[in-house]
């Protein structure tokens, strides 16, 4: 039986909006193609010869990708394929436009990756039919999500922390993997136990606190999340792990206390390591004074470049190919890509892609909202919110609001693991919001009875 039997009743005649997710598909695309001939435009005074073949290429994918969608994901949401087609071209505009200031080719690399990142898309979506079947395997994700964050740390530091795998030419970051499947693990987790965490435990003040029985699993998340940070130096990693568990946990028992314990849990890993461990540290501290190294003779650090890049660009920005954000550093393309957006798309552009991200997360929201499944529920909200919080924990960092962390901006940035990883995410969501809306079969009639006599015998049967 398909996921259909798990959800909720739409309203009879649900329409597919397939031709709605085709005609957005088109405009993402030749949203991206007009940025990436506007750079051209801004450096070179004329139109890049290559511009058509980038709008094909991106072209291309969408459309292979909104195919299989049509072939196996007809309800689905029509709005996930788009913003995600919107976000990786725009990520490749930026990218070349970087590039061109750079002197660096950074740009065909991420177009492959983009192509692997909608092939992996196209492979969920046609041979995952029932999402329900990744419940059976929690714990062999949970394996496969421990083992990828620990190898790295038997590897030598990249850039500071310890999360890179690197063969040859090529790396990986298995921690972006290790995010999917500790989402899977965690909604077929709570999906199991959610009665007992919800409905036991004491009150003390204003909180309901749990059970000490039933911490166990909170305590293994935190032990996993603080070795990643002692061990790898990652704290945008053990941030997103954490905070994902915990809004998990709410949304399946909706009880305020384990918010609670776990807040007083991330501080407490957090907190030791911002104050002894060097490269963390020195995240803080410049968090806590931006423009310290100006004010030592040293020139201004990436941190205070991003604040003057956001600066420059106010309220409407310099225009693409337009800005200096190159001046940032080696992470421009990573880490502060954000900061070229607000400097050379300004404020307006800026708050604009920021409302891309949240109609994403709000459609995965939505998907979730709609399952009557318990395990479907938690795991869009899981994946949404993993996407929430890496666009928080970005934004907030490269504009000073939060220590930087040194996590990439979905979609956009520079990474093959980051990007294929958003891709499958997004595939997931289409499976679930395909079940969230898709119609329930018609009810079948009640075989015919024949009719009663007067006397309550059926008619036809001989009286006695």
């Amino acid at each position: 039986m398909a996921a259909a039997a798990a959800v909720a009743a739409p309203q009879p005649g649900t329409p597919t909006r397939r031709t709605t997710e085709l005609l957005l598909v088109v405009l993402a695309v030749l949203i991206a193609a007009f940025g990436y001939a506007d750079v051209g435009w801004a450096i070179d005074g004329r139109v890049p010869a290559d511009t058509a073949q980038y709008g094909a290429g991106l072209g291309g994918l969408a459309l292979l990708a909104h195919l299989a969608v049509r072939l196996r994901a007809r309800y689905a949401d029509p709005l996930l394929l788009p913003l995600a087609v919107l976000l990786n071209g725009l990520g490749l505009v930026v990218i070349y436009r970087l590039d061109r200031a750079t002197g660096t080719s950074s740009a065909p690399s991420q177009l492959l990756w983009s192509a692997l990142g909608v092939l992996l898309f196209i492979v969920v979506v046609l041979l995952l039919r029932d999402y329900r079947v990744l419940q059976r395997y929690a714990y062999v994700f949970a394996f496969c999500a421990i083992l990828l964050m620990i190898v790295p740390v038997f590897l030598p530091a990249v850039y500071g922390a310890k999360i890179w795998i690197k063969v040859g030419p090529l790396s990986f970051q298995p921690g972006e993997v290790a995010k999917i499947a500790l989402a899977v693990f965690f909604a077929a987790y709570l999906a199991s136990n959610r009665d007992a965490l919800a409905l036991t435990g004491r009150r003390i003040w204003l909180i309901e606190l749990p059970r000490g029985r039933d911490l166990g699993p909170i305590l293994v998340i935190w032990l996993i999340s603080s070795g990643v940070l002692f061990l790898e130096q990652d704290l945008g990693t053990c941030l997103i792990f954490f905070g994902m568990f915990v809004m998990m946990l709410y949304v399946a028992t909706g009880r305020t206390g384990w918010i609670a314990v776990g807040l007083l849990l991330v501080g407490a890993a957090i907190v030791p390591v911002a104050l002894f461990e060097p490269h963390v540290h020195s995240r803080f501290t410049d968090w806590l004074d931006p423009t310290r190294t100006i004010a030592a003779g040293q020139g201004a650090g990436q941190l205070a470049q991003s604040l003057f890049a956001f600066a420059a660009g106010g309220l409407l920005g310099t225009g693409l190919g337009q800005g200096h954000s190159s001046l940032i550093g080696f992470a421009v393309k990573s880490d502060w890509i954000l900061a070229t957006f607000g400097e050379e798309l300004g404020l307006v552009g800026l708050a604009a892609l920021l409302l891309v991200y949240a109609v994403l997360v709000v459609r995965g929201y939505r998907a979730g909202i709609m399952l009557r499944d318990p395990f479907g529920r938690l795991l869009s909200i899981g994946l949404a919110s993993l996407l929430a919080l890496q666009v928080f924990v970005v934004a907030a960092g490269v504009t000073d609001l939060i220590p930087l962390t040194g996590m990439t901006m979905p979609f956009l940035a520079q990474g093959g693991s980051s990007l294929v990883t958003n891709w499958m995410l997004v595939a997931l969501l289409i499976r679930t919001s395909d079940a969230a809306r898709r119609p329930e079969p018609p009810l079948s009639p009640p075989p015919e009875q024949p009719p009663l006599d007067t006397e309550g015998q059926t008619q036809g049967v001989p009286k006695v």
